[in-house]
């Protein structure tokens, strides 16, 4: 008996984003986010996106106020609110559909967390976010925006993992506060230019079914005001 063939990605949705196209794909019993033709992520494992939000929360004692830049396909909001010290989450999302497709197809991923009266959903871009004094103070700001800071979704993205970025990113902490930036391999320079301003970096390595790991950078007690 011949192995069967894989099943070929079905376009299920659509739709003009704020960084170009955006596609949701179905492949067999999982889901695919494609951006202008890139692939984004995918419902199969979500191992190092949950990893990001457990170890931002790791030692922070309840109640806990957590920003996540990027809603993805959930798996980061679904593992905050399993979380007992996290008493609030804010979502910061920019594309629409994404936020649409988790009352439709995505919805089992996020098991219903959007209508959590512990989340807050914004439509809006992290970088006006973050660049907003009124924007308030996290706990812990966990971000799954791109592929990496190596690898942005779009250009301008790059402002964010660059030093007035992350300075800025520092200013929304609150003492106890940490960064935990998602990566899709391993990023030198960043984890060099967070070493510059936080007195505690951390770079973990998460193993992947196949290519280099994923890297999830933790960054806390700001060395300098800026």
């Amino acid at each position: 008996m011949g192995i069967a063939e894989p099943a070929q990605p079905v376009v299920v949705d659509r739709a003009d984003g704020a960084g170009g196209e955006l596609v949701l794909r179905r492949a067999g019993a999982d889901y695919e986010i494609i951006s202008n033709g890139v692939f984004l992520m995918d419902t199969r494992n979500g191992e190092s996106e949950r990893l990001l939000v457990r170890t931002a929360i790791d030692g922070l004692d309840a109640p806990v106020r957590l920003l996540i830049g990027g809603l993805g396909v959930g798996f980061s909001l679904a593992e905050a609110l399993t979380l007992p010290a996290v008493d609030h989450v804010t979502v910061v999302e920019r594309e629409p559909a994404v936020i649409a497709w988790h009352g439709t197809a995505l919805a089992p991923w996020s098991g219903g967390a959007l209508t959590d009266p512990r989340v807050t959903v914004r439509n809006a871009d992290l970088l006006d976010v973050v660049a907003d004094p009124a924007a308030g103070r996290f706990d812990a700001l966990c971000l799954d925006i791109d592929n990496g800071p190596d690898w942005t979704v779009t250009p301008g993205n790059a402002r964010l993992y660059a030093p007035t970025g992350l300075d800025l990113l520092a200013r929304m902490l609150t003492p106890r506060g940490v960064l935990a930036v998602w990566s899709a391999g391993a990023a030198p320079a960043f984890e060099s230019l967070l070493r510059d301003r936080f007195a505690r970096v951390e770079a973990r390595a998460v193993p992947v079914p196949r290519g280099e790991p994923d890297v999830v950078y933790l960054a806390a007690r700001p060395a300098h005001a800026r």
